[in-house]
């Protein structure tokens, strides 16, 4: 079940490679001294694939998705995304980063803005014409579960369908990854459940690259094609375990055997760490 190898596995390893970590270092200078963030962090995520960063807490999850994202220097080492080096000549490269969208733990949605405004917002600032906005934004509500809401404001909407509003935003502009930092740990367990089946279904849709931070280990082990286990700061790869179990999952997986075994595994791992 894990691995140390650091390239895409099985059927992964016959589609492009699309994100790639090459000796990432990162540190932070702060009052009290050098903070040693990410140590030799190399890996590689085929097209398509959902792949769950894991790790207790202060390990360097965002660290290293912020820096996937480009909002994030690493102090040393390479990013690559879909081939082109994120950073070149201390610039960030624009056609890497388009290939990027991005949903944090909030939705930060603009409360000025109704949803479709919002959901068309990245497409207006890449100067889209309204009748495209609009026509996309349509198309993304459809694609998220929102539809009929588009005329809402943030402040009418659950925290559920803020998210879904933030995801639909994220792919606004046809990214070909979607980073994201806990996007619903900010919600309870049952709207939770709802979200992973949710983006399951989305990640399905559209067939977009996934790197997805959670603390949770069960969501990890219900979303992922591999989750990548980092150790303690300076974070670390400490594992690769493979989740092979069919897709489209459903709750009902949660009460097997070899759902629990995976999650007891990886608990295990994490308690040993301390």
């Amino acid at each position: 079940m894990n691995s140390q190898i650091d390239v895409a596995e099985g059927a992964a390893a016959t589609r492009p490679t699309e994100i790639e970590f090459s000796g990432i270092e990162k540190r932070f200078e702060t009052a009290e001294g050098t903070v040693h963030a990410l140590q030799d962090i190399n890996l590689s995520f085929a097209r398509g694939e959902f792949i769950v960063l894991l790790g207790p807490s202060g390990c360097g999850k965002t660290t290293l998705l912020r820096i996937a994202a480009g909002l994030l220097r690493p102090s040393n080492g390479r990013v690559l995304i879909g081939g082109r080096d994120l950073w070149q000549n201390d610039q960030r490269d624009n056609k890497a980063v388009q290939e990027l969208g991005v949903v944090f733990q909030e939705a930060n949605l603009m409360p000025w803005y109704n949803i479709e405004q919002n959901i068309a917002l990245p497409l207006k600032l890449r100067g889209a014409s309204k009748q495209d906005r609009l026509q996309r934004a349509h198309e993304l509500c459809k694609l998220v579960g929102i539809s009929g809401f588009e005329r809402r404001w943030p402040r009418e909407l659950s925290g559920g369908m803020r998210q879904r509003a933030a995801i639909a935003r994220a792919l606004s502009y046809d990214p070909e990854i979607l980073l994201m930092d806990e996007p619903f740990g900010a919600l309870d367990a049952m709207t939770r459940d709802q979200m992973n089946i949710e983006i399951q279904r989305i990640w399905m849709q559209s067939e977009r690259t996934v790197l997805f931070v959670t603390h949770s280990i069960s969501e990890a082990v219900f979303l992922a094609d591999r989750i990548i286990l980092l150790s303690p700061r300076p974070g670390r790869v400490h594992s690769i375990t493979d989740v092979s179990f069919e897709r489209p999952r459903d709750m009902r997986l949660q009460t097997t055997l070899e759902f629990q075994s995976i999650v007891r595994d990886l608990r295990e791992e994490l308690e040993e760490m301390g």
